[in-house]
């Protein structure tokens, strides 16, 4: 089976699936098969939801009228090592026992999934099968991390105010579609604090919000079946008290806040499981439904480099799943 694409942003692609069957997990009985599916999945939806809330700002200073600036940058999410790998043991299965190991990587692990058999009731059948767990991703991660990248638009509006924008329209081939649209309003308060606006310090009150849905059309080639497809949805929120000194070269900044938010992952259309024991198909009809959440307090320190209108920018955010920002702005006023 080719790679299930099940995450992109922007123009780019996030794999956590690859070549190793993510449907064959199917075969398990639908509790368990949704367990596993999770269990596997969570780090990249965790990664999605902290970098989707990070590379917002570079400054606290506020354009002036009509001022913009177009940045461009790479989110990184690192991944902790107890999330690398999950104990099939621990989920509480009915209708899989492991043969060997019961350790087997996330999608943000490395190496091979273990091999599982399938020995248990669907659809009041008594069933037997065998599949082994997708492998991990990690060598191909920049970073061993969750990759976010980033365009966008501010626009510096009256009263100290700014507006960002990040947003893709519908696009994709017939296989894959993706959307996504953000949007953050940024107000420097500099001037409540009196003598502080005489100085390079500026202050500023942001928040941030971020949807993104992508359609991923399965090719069917590992589990016969019609109109199968993933639907992957997030929806990310952060609100941040940020400072920073600029200086005419150096531009210090970072922040204090919280962020979180919430995606699902759904698996749809029929697919006729084959088992071992029995000569006839048994299909299920949408049968992968998940839903995650993160969120925590978050602490951001970084430093940008301006040569005229260009700036060169990175951070790094402390927080459930720390996150290094990178990337370049073309800024004007």
């Amino acid at each position: 089976m080719k790679k299930i694409t099940l995450l992109c942003l922007l123009f780019l692609v996030t794999h956590v699936s690859r070549s190793q069957e993510l449907e064959s997990i199917l075969l398990a009985a639908r509790d368990d098969a949704n367990k596993l599916t999770a269990a596997y999945i969570s780090p990249a939806m965790k990664g999605l939801i902290y970098g989707m809330n990070s590379g917002w700002y570079h400054t606290a200073k506020a354009h002036k009228k009509l001022g913009f600036d177009i940045t461009i940058g790479l989110n990184a999410s690192m991944v902790p090592s107890k999330d690398e790998l999950f104990d099939i043991a621990s989920l509480g299965l009915t209708s899989i026992n492991a043969p060997g190991s019961t350790l087997t990587p996330t999608v943000a692990g490395s190496g091979d999934g273990v091999m599982l058999n399938v020995d248990g009731t669907v659809q009041g059948q008594v069933v037997t099968a065998s599949f082994q767990m997708p492998e991990g991703i990690n060598d191909d991660l920049p970073l061993g991390a969750v990759p976010t990248p980033t365009i966008q638009v501010g626009v510096g509006l009256p009263y100290k105010f700014d507006v960002m924008l990040r947003a893709v329209p519908k696009v994709g081939s017939d296989d894959v579609k993706t959307s996504l649209f953000g949007v953050g309003l940024k107000k420097e308060i500099t001037s409540i604090f009196g003598p502080l606006d005489k100085l390079p310090l500026h202050v500023s009150l942001l928040g941030a919000f971020t949807t993104m849905n992508l359609d991923y059309g399965i090719d069917g080639n590992t589990i016969p079946g019609q109109n199968q497809n993933a639907e992957f949805k997030l929806n990310s929120y952060t609100f941040q008290a940020i400072g920073s000194l600029n200086f005419p070269v150096i531009n210090i900044y970072g922040g204090l806040g919280y962020t979180g938010g919430s995606s699902t992952l759904k698996m749809l259309g029929t697919y006729e499981l084959q088992y071992d024991n029995i000569p006839t198909v048994i299909p299920v009809t949408d049968p992968i439904s998940l839903d995650f959440n993160a969120g925590g307090f978050r602490t951001t320190l970084g430093v940008r480099l301006s040569l005229g209108f260009f700036k060169l920018f990175a951070d790094y955010t402390l927080q459930e799943y720390n996150t290094l920002s990178a990337g370049m702005a073309f800024s004007f006023r």
